[in-house]
């Protein structure tokens, strides 16, 4: 990696507090819509099934790549990682999942903002006509984007200290959700219909599983953004993951428990829904009341919590990609004046905007998390490589109960990711052919650059 010397560098202020609100808020969307599709596809026991396998892969996952980010704390998270354990290539490929990830993730996000907005102004949606094509606009999503975008852009401080407060603020609303729905709590609730497509049904509920933790590794990407990152990266990741498994618990247990699981997948119509806790709470409270309105309101932080967030977090990885030429430069560059990846973080917006405006919220989760899996399982191969590979190298953390976390880590992404193909082949070829296409502008274009500013010794180490 070459950087000008007098190039300006990545701000050191980020704390454990503001790393916890980071990881919590990345995530936190995830608890407020999108898992309860999951329960259409396995009912209460198969969604629940599927989410304790990948609870267990993300808290053995969480532990395995602190030790990672702790050991390389780079802006590039997982490239990072596989590009000193693996090589160049496997580097790309890591970095690119890892893009996809978090570029396509906040789409999903965007449209259940400005979906929500929409409803609570009472505004109609903007149609556009061209020719015999007719499409919504989604400009309250796209405002969303802009105003976030800014945000991060003025600065990384203000930015996490925002996500802090609007994450605290998210978190309480989920433990008041619980506390207003679980004196209605019955266990019969949860058995009935439990498994309404047999095994199979298990499987394809494991995309929405994910979708309660995906982008909890965005926290690595700050590490270079971290003070003292070998002590306080574990600190927020640790406490993060911990956060959210016990949301993830106590949401689906209060949700589903108030009138049963088509409760909160069905509205009034019949549709499916993108707001379980407000079909749940309705059974409580009635949809008319001023709690219900209240959390509703309070509901909408969680949304932009994770919004904010991950626009964050997709900055420092495509700004990795310009810094080390695997993308256009002008993507690896530091604002001058307020030290962020302004570049990179409007490219990503544009992304982004473009996959808003094809309307497949759902088909945008499911390639997000194509994304993640092949960054996890990457990121597992890299751990285990290095520890072979560089025995002695500074590990100021280093994974409990290894080799076993990292192998479970290992072993359920890799049975994920090939399930999810089997029921998504359509959208597995989309991922598959997004990561093809960039890795052969990489071979083609990108590389030799890189080759070139690195000089030709080191080739051999490319390759």
């Amino acid at each position: 990696m070459e950087i000008r010397p007098n190039s300006p560098k990545l701000e050191r202020t980020l704390g454990p507090v503001m790393l916890w609100g980071l990881g919590v808020g990345y995530v936190i969307s995830g608890m407020y819509f999108g898992w309860n599709l999951g329960l259409a596809e396995g009912g209460t026991l198969g969604l629940g099934i599927a989410t304790l396998f990948i609870i267990v892969m993300y808290v053995t996952f969480t532990f395995s790549y602190t030790e990672l980010a702790c050991a390389i704390p780079k802006a590039g998270g997982a490239f990072d990682y596989a590009d000193r354990a693996l090589g160049r290539k496997w580097g790309f490929v890591g970095g690119m999942a890892q893009i996809i990830e978090f570029v396509f993730a906040p789409p999903a996000i965007a449209a259940a903002i400005g979906a929500y907005f929409q409803l609570f102004l009472k505004t109609e949606p903007v149609l556009i006509e061209l020719g015999t094509f007719n499409f919504e606009l989604p400009w309250l999503a796209i405002l969303a984007y802009f105003a976030f975008t800014a945000l991060n852009i003025a600065g990384v401080k203000a930015a996490a200290m925002f996500e802090l407060v609007i994450t605290i603020l998210a978190v309480a609303e989920l433990l008041i959700f619980a506390g207003v729905t679980l004196p209605s709590f019955e266990m019969v609730h949860l058995t009935t219909n439990a498994l309404p497509n047999g095994i199979p049904g298990i499987f394809a509920a494991i995309p929405f599983a994910i979708w309660f933790f995906l982008a909890i590794e965005g926290v690595a990407n700050v590490a270079e953004e971290t003070v003292n990152p070998q002590r306080n990266v574990l600190l927020g990741f640790g406490s993060a993951i911990l956060t959210l498994v016990i949301l993830c618990i106590l949401t689906f247990v209060s949700s589903v428990g108030v009138a049963g699981w088509e409760a909160v997948v069905y509205d009034a119509q019949g549709n499916a829904s993108d707001s379980p806790l407000p079909l749940a709470l309705a059974h409580v409270v009635g949809d008319s009341g001023a709690m219900y309105h209240l959390l509703l309101t309070i509901g909408l932080l969680g949304l932009v919590a994770s919004f904010h967030g991950i626009i964050l977090a997709a900055g420092r990885a495509t700004y990795e990609f310009g810094r080390n030429g695997l993308a256009p430069r002008g993507l690896g560059q530091v604002h001058s004046k307020f030290r962020t990846p302004a570049n990179a973080l409007i490219f990503n917006m544009g992304i982004g905007i473009i996959a808003l405006m094809t309307g497949k919220t759902g088909q945008i989760i499911t390639i997000a998390c194509f994304g993640a899996l092949a960054l996890y399982i990457i990121s597992m191969v890299s751990f285990f490589v290095l520890r072979k590979k560089e025995p002695d190298m500074p590990r100021p953390f280093k994974v409990p109960f290894y080799p076993v976390f990292p192998a479970l880590a290992l072993i359920i992404a890799t049975f994920s990711i090939i399930a999810m193909a089997w029921y998504n082949p359509g959208l597995a070829a989309v991922f598959a052919g997004i990561m093809g296409v960039s890795y052969l502008g990489y071979l083609f274009f990108f590389r030799g650059k890189w080759l070139e500013e690195k000089g030709t010794d080191n080739i051999s180490a490319d390759l």
